[in-house]
């Protein structure tokens, strides 16, 4: 029978206690995973999963995700085998090209080939493989080699995308595959049929890659009030991978009347363009059944982890009781 793992994604704009606060609540809700997200000018996620890896014992703990344009693999390495070690070999690595890097100046090419270079240092590295790596674009001089035994050699990978390209690397050389920022069904279908020449390449079958599917999650009594929120909050998010899934195109005006309003600064008049169709494609949100519901129905199309993702409700500990309490036992 297939493991279905449930997670908690969480932003990386919050205090301490906080994090400790609702790491603890992911343990004590029997999640099975806890994701800090990597976004652009948010606190780097090292910092909070770092303070879960000390209060918590079960939980996986990992980013989703880092990229080797804002941060060098080197240093990739270091802070994963840090993160391992101090959650006594709990942590995987999430690794994606990233998204909005533009604004700061930097420019996203060769991203399949930078990844899977990635992938390859940090794997020398944690294997205290001191023979160097001669790639395209990083490079290991021999006899380079962390001056420190890591709690394991590898750790397991995850890859977050929507492109045909980077699935197939991830189909090659990952275990997990995230589709963040959707709650669609019908994207685990097609993200399935992108692994297949990796997993070809690589030789192997379907089940070696699962597939990880998370979206902003607003949980309440008052779904009404929950719609809302989640809108706010996804808007910037459909402004980046709505045009990416073909399932039903997003009309081009309301587009770009998304675009204009966030680059206003008016997230709730973006959020209020969002119809409800579209809403669910790329948010879970409304009553606890109501979730529960789209979480049933992306576990029937083949997702591996659901991944729940802030503000989980209209305060977030309160969603977190609400999705531990009364979403979780509707779906397992």
């Amino acid at each position: 029978m297939r493991k279905i793992e449930f997670g908690i994604g969480l932003q990386s704009d919050r205090s301490a206690d906080e994090y400790i606060r609702l790491t603890r609540l992911a343990e004590d809700y029997g999640f099975d995973v806890l994701t800090v997200f990597g976004d652009l000018m948010y606190q780097p996620p090292i910092y909070p999963l770092m303070l879960a890896a000390r209060n918590s014992t079960r939980v996986r703990l990992g980013p989703s995700c880092l990229n080797p344009y804002t941060l060098h693999p080197v240093e990739i390495a270091g802070q994963i085998a840090a993160l391992d070690q101090a959650s006594a070999g709990r942590a995987y690595l999430g690794l994606a090209r990233g998204a909005w890097l533009r604004s700061a100046g930097l420019q996203q090419t060769r991203s399949v080939r930078r990844l899977r270079e990635t992938v390859e240092v940090v794997g020398r590295l944690l294997a205290h493989n001191a023979d160097g790596y001669d790639g395209e674009i990083f490079s290991l001089a021999p006899g380079l080699q962390l001056r420190y035994t890591p709690a394991r050699a590898r750790v397991p990978l995850l890859i977050g995308t929507w492109s045909q390209q980077t699935a197939a690397l991830a189909g090659e050389i990952a275990d997990e595959v995230k589709i963040g920022g959707s709650a669609n069904p019908a994207m685990i279908a097609r993200m399935r049929q992108m692994l297949v020449p990796g997993l070809r390449r690589a030789q192997r079958s379907d089940d070696d890659v699962g597939i990880v599917i998370g979206a902003v999650t607003v949980v309440a009594e008052d779904g009404a009030a929950a719609r809302r929120l989640a809108r706010t909050h996804v808007a910037p998010f459909v402004d980046v991978v709505g045009e990416l899934d073909p399932s039903a195109p997003i009309p081009r005006d309301l587009l770009s009347g998304l675009g204009e309003r966030l680059a206003a600064g008016h997230r709730e008049g973006a959020g209020a363009l969002i119809p409800d169709e579209i809403l669910d494609r790329f948010a879970m949100a409304g009553t606890p059944e109501q979730v529960a519901a789209q979480v049933r129905s992306l576990v029937d199309a083949g997702a591996r982890r659901v991944e729940f993702g802030s503000p989980q409700g209209l305060e977030p500990e309160e969603g977190m009781r609400l999705l531990g309490e009364r979403v979780l036992p509707l779906c397992v």
